[in-house]
C-alpha cells in the first residue's frame, strides 16, 4: 500500500494499530500538568515582584511559551543535524517507514537523516501532521533491515501516542522558564520603584532559587515521563512488528557500538538523550547515567524477551 492511500485512509482516524497504553496517558497528562503549573507559579512571583513591569513579565512568558510550542521541534531537529530527505534520496529507508505506516495504519511523517556515525534514531514533531523521523548514518550502516523497521516502529509509536509531542514541548520548558526570570531579571530589576522597599533586593535573591528549581522540577519530570514511554514505545512495536527479536538485536547492536563513538560525537549527542532510540554517553562516569532518560537495557531486553516468549517467536 502506498504512503499516500495509508495517509488518505488515516486522516480521519483517531488511533493507529498501535496497542493503546493508559499508563503513558496518564503520564503524560500528569506531567503537562505539573510543568504547566510551574510555568504558571514563575510567573506568578515574577509579576508579584515585578508589579511595574507585569505587563512586560506576561507578554515575554507567552511568547516564550507560543515560540516553544511552534518552534520546538525544528529547533531540537536542527540541533541533531536532521537532514529531511526525499524517497529519491533514501529509498530503502522511506520503504521501511512506509512498510511501518502501512502496518500501523498511520500518516507517513517527514523522513530525515543525521549526519553522524553515533547509530541512534528519534522522533520531533508538536502534532502527528508535523511529525518527523530521523535516523543516523551510523544506524543505518550497522543494522539488518528488520532491525531497522524495528527501530522504525519504536519511533513512529512515539508518534502514534502523541508521547513525542508532550516532550518536545516539556524538554525544553523548564529551560524557558528559568530563562524567563533570568531576562526579567535583566530587564526590569534595578529600575524604578522598589528600591525603597527592598523588593528588587529580595527579588535579586529569589530569581536564581526560582530559575534552579524550575530546571530541576522539569528535568526530573520529563526524565520519568521519558523512561515509561521508551519501555512503552519497545512494548508497542514489538507487537505491531510481531518481531520483538529484531527489535532486542537492534538495542544490542547499538547499544553495545556506543562505546566505540569518537567522545566528541556522543557529547554532541548527549544533550538529546531525551528523544534518540538509545542514549549516547560520553563517559562510563557520566552524571547522564544517573539520571538517564532511558530504562537499562537489561530491563528493555527482558520486556521484549517477555512478549517474544507470548507471542511464541
Amino acid at each position: 500500500m502506498s504512503a499516500s492511500r495509508s495517509r488518505s485512509r488515516s486522516d480521519g482516524r483517531s488511533h493507529s494499530r498501535y496497542v493503546a497504553d493508559r499508563g503513558l496517558t496518564t503520564r503524560m497528562v500528569t506531567t503537562m500538568f505539573l510543568i504547566g503549573l510551574l510555568y504558571v507559579v514563575v510567573v506568578g512571583v515574577l509579576v508579584a515582584f515585578l508589579r511595574g513591569s507585569w505587563p512586560v513579565v506576561v507578554v515575554i512568558a507567552g511568547a516564550l511559551f507560543v515560540a516553544q510550542f511552534r518552534f520546538g521541534d525544528r529547533l531540537a531537529a536542527y540541533s541533531m543535524g536532521a537532514r529531511e530527505v526525499t524517497a529519491e534520496q533514501a529509498p530503502e529507508l522511506h520503504g521501511a517507514v512506509d512498510r511501518i505506516c502501512a502496518l500501523a495504519d498511520m500518516p507517513k511523517p517527514r523522513v530525515a537523516v543525521a549526519d553522524t556515525d553515533v547509530p541512534n534514531a528519534c522522533a520531533t514533531g508538536r502534532s502527528r501532521d508535523t511529525a518527523l523521523v530521523c535516523v543516523t548514518t551510523g544506524l543505518l550502516r550497522r543494522l539488518e533491515p528488520e532491525e531497522l523497521e524495528g527501530v522504525l516502529a519504536h519511533e513512529l509509536s512515539h508518534v502514534a501516542h502523541r508521547d513525542v509531542v508532550v516532550m518536545t514541548v516539556a524538554a525544553f520548558l523548564g529551560v524557558v522558564a528559568g530563562a524567563m526570570a533570568r531576562v526579567a531579571l535583566w530587564g526590569g530589576f534595578g529600575r524604578g520603584g522598589h528600591g525603597r522597599d527592598g523588593g528588587a533586593a529580595v527579588a535579586v535573591l529569589l530569581v536564581p532559587v526560582i530559575s534552579a528549581v524550575v530546571y530541576a522540577v522539569g528535568f526530573l519530570l520529563t526524565r520519568l515521563l521519558s523512561r515509561y514511554r521508551e519501555l512503552s514505545a519497545d512494548r508497542a512495536a514489538a507487537l505491531l512488528t510481531g518481531r520483538p527479536s529484531a527489535l532486542a538485536a537492534a538495542l544490542t547492536k547499538v547499544t553495545g557500538q556506543m562505546g566505540q563513538i569518537p567522545t566528541r560525537d556522543l557529547r554532541r549527542a548527549e544533550p538529546y538523550n531525551a528523544f534518540w532510540f538509545a542514549p549516547a554517553f560520553s563517559s562510563r562516569q557520566s552524571i547522564g547515567r544517573l539520571l538517564a532518560s532511558h530504562p537499562p537495557l537489561e530491563q528493555r531486553l527482558d520486556q521484549l524477551a517477555r512478549i517474544s516468549a507470548r507471542l511464541g517467536r
